[in-house]
């Protein structure tokens, strides 16, 4: 019979109960979770090609999103109240993204007791592929610049989604893109949801 070291198995048993806390495309169906200090978010696969994500934050109030191929935010809960994003073509069309993909979609922006200000305009851009790691967890993710214009076509916001298309989410963003002022907001930390 072969007989291994204490510190050999140890090794073993440490690197294989890590590696289980890595998620893979088959694992993300059944949910996970993504954290970062501050901020707790539960991603679950939901109908129609939805991700919702239940986020608990800090310093604010629960916010529940469904966001289309985990991209795209069509709805937004809170305490605050609710925001719904209605787009005018089919989402379904935008994905699967691939590096030099560009969409544009026109949808208008609904809240409770607020008339719509107008229309507005997602501008995607897919950059290309990028590795993002979350702990020892490495995921293959597109840079997705997402611009949101107003009807006049003003910017009204900017930044570049970094889009893991095997678990449907978005791991970071990155802001200021390619000036002295730009940051990268992203989760640290994944693992299952508990059973």
């Amino acid at each position: 019979m072969k007989t291994i070291s204490i510190g050999t198995a140890l090794t073993i048993l440490a690197s294989a109960a890590h590696g289980a806390e890595c998620i893979d495309a088959k694992a993300a169906k059944a949910g996970f979770i993504l954290e970062r200090p501050g901020i707790h978010s539960e991603f679950r696969p939901a109908a129609g090609g939805m991700v919702s994500v239940a986020n608990e934050y800090q310093s604010q109030s629960p916010q529940t999103q469904f966001l289309f191929g985990g991209l795209i935010e069509v709805f937004r809960d809170s305490e605050t109240g609710q925001l719904a994003m209605i787009p005018f073509s089919d989402l379904r069309k935008v994905f699967p993204l691939k590096a030099g993909a560009k969409s544009k979609t026109l949808f208008v922006r609904l809240a409770a007791n607020k008339q719509p200000k107008g229309t507005e305009t997602l501008e995607i851009n897919v950059k290309g592929k990028e590795t993002f790691s979350l702990g020892d967890c490495k995921y293959s993710v597109l840079a997705v610049r997402q611009t949101i214009k107003n009807e006049a076509g003003k910017t009204q916001d900017e930044f570049t989604a970094l889009y893991a298309p095997e678990l449907q989410a978005v791991l970071a963003r990155r802001y200021d893109e390619g000036t002295n002022a730009e940051s990268v907001v992203g989760y640290e930390v994944i693992k299952p949801l508990p059973n």
